[in-house]
């Protein structure tokens, strides 16, 4: 069946359309029939949205005659709480509960609902459309990595680490069981998924066993424009200066800090190394912070597994900057890690790649969401629900 995936991220939101198959399998993604992008504008999500995908019935080029060709279309939803822990169709009840998570989620949700409201304009409204949560894959989070050290009431309201890019992260680990060609239910992999948002999680067995992003996607690594884990004795600091308010701090945490607010000029990485090595000393902190948070998570999530069978970079840095792969990997050359400096991560970009190594294997793995959602929603209208 024609299955459309929108993917809204922080950044960007994409698009692609696939051909599913019956009895898909997560770890053997085809080539999308068509694939599309652009920038995202909060002030202009949903116009955004219906310019993208009226593109797929314009062109010489456009893979369909008529939106009536899709069967399904499936949306990436980056917060479902403890409520959705499978894919589930876009009720208006589901719709709200979105909604109501939104404020955990304030660059993405909100996105996503933005793109529901196109689509269902674009394909029209008999046409299923199915919500793919992120948090999903890390909902069964062991206690001990999903309870924060709050009283015991945070729990009962819903006050916990749920973890993101779960999506990629699920996606990210069966690819790289399949590249090795080796059972997932016998592995133990970090997989790191480092883009303008950034994730690390644990994975035992195919199963997220923990992850760096928490309540919500603001915790764990430096990120583009978000700091990712402060101290929170100094958020209330900031909360007590004149003039602060919860809605300035929200703003700087989340856009006005990470790599744009430590190089004082940008939240894209290729641009703080471009500087970096220029002599830019400020670009130089943002890149050692990143680094350093980046091995400080590395060493944590090891400590989740117990063990270490292969290390998985995807998401546009992890994919494309072998400055940044190598870097957050030389402290852990005891594992038996064998660097590659010299290698650009152009392979990346065009085919996922293995590499040998004496202990650990280091993997570098295309983001392919759009095709793990397509393939979900897919699952959820068809006759067989789709094989791991």
């Amino acid at each position: 069946m024609k299955a459309l995936a929108l993917n809204a991220g922080s950044s960007t939101l994409k698009a692609a359309l696939y051909d599913v198959e019956p009895g898909a399998v997560l770890a053997a993604p085809p080539e999308p029939c068509w694939r599309g992008e652009a920038e995202w504008d909060p002030a202009r999500g949903r116009a955004v949205a219906e310019k993208l995908l009226r593109r797929l019935c314009e062109g010489i080029d456009r893979p369909l005659r008529s939106p009536a060709e899709v069967v399904v279309v499936g949306h990436r939803i980056v917060h479902g709480g403890t409520r959705f822990r499978s894919p589930a169709r876009m009720s208006y009840a589901v719709k709200e509960a979105v909604a109501e998570l939104a404020p955990s989620a304030p660059l993405h949700n909100a996105a996503a609902l933005e793109g529901v409201a196109a689509a269902e304009r674009f394909v029209g409204g008999s046409t299923p459309q199915v919500g793919i949560f992120d948090t999903a894959f890390h909902a069964d989070l062991p206690p001990g990595a999903h309870a924060y050290a709050g009283p015991h009431e945070w729990l009962e309201r819903g006050l916990r680490r749920y973890g993101f890019h779960g999506i990629n992260h699920e996606y990210a680990a069966h690819r790289a069981a399949h590249l090795l060609g080796r059972p997932i239910a016998g592995l133990r992999m970090i997989t790191c998924h480092l883009g303008s948002g950034g994730s690390l999680a644990a994975v035992h067995g195919g199963r997220s066993v923990d992850t760096t992003m928490g309540f919500t996607p603001l915790e764990g690594l430096v990120m583009g424009s978000r700091s990712g884990s402060v101290d929170p004795g100094l958020v209330l600091y900031l909360l007590r200066q004149p003039g602060a308010s919860v809605d300035s701090l929200d703003a700087l945490l989340n856009h006005g800090s990470g790599l744009r607010g430590l190089s004082g000029h940008s939240a894209d990485l290729r641009d703080v190394l471009r500087a970096r090595r220029d002599g830019d000393p400020a670009a130089g902190l943002a890149f050692d912070v990143y680094i350093h948070r980046l091995r400080f998570h590395i060493g944590a999530m090891l400590g989740a597994i117990g063990g270490l069978d292969a290390i998985v970079f995807t998401g546009g840095v992890g994919e494309h900057s072998a400055e940044v792969r190598d870097a957050a990997l030389a402290p852990f050359a005891f594992l038996g890690l064998e660097l590659d400096p010299g290698r650009d991560g152009r392979a990346g970009a065009d085919a996922d790649v293995a590499t040998d190594r004496s202990a650990v294997r280091v993997l570098v793995v295309r983001a392919r969401e759009e095709w793990a959602i397509a393939r979900a929603a897919a699952g959820v209208v068809g006759d067989a629900a789709p094989r791991e």
